[in-house]
């Protein structure tokens, strides 16, 4: 199981890789990540950003 940490203005999250389902830009230069079987996230970091971390981790 590969976690990738995540920056969030409320709080850093640790993600199991695997179980993110899809990114979608949002407001402020934030992206929101969905989750298998969850809720979604919202982290700060643009679509390109965050793409990048999921696949380097």
């Amino acid at each position: 199981m590969k976690f990738i940490e995540l920056k969030s203005r409320g709080g850093d999250y640790f993600v199991v890789a695997a179980n993110i389902a899809y990114l979608r830009a949002d407001e402020n230069g934030q992206t929101k990540i969905g989750l298998v079987g969850g809720d979604s996230l919202l982290v700060v970091g643009s679509i390109a950003e965050i793409a990048a971390l999921v696949l380097a981790g």
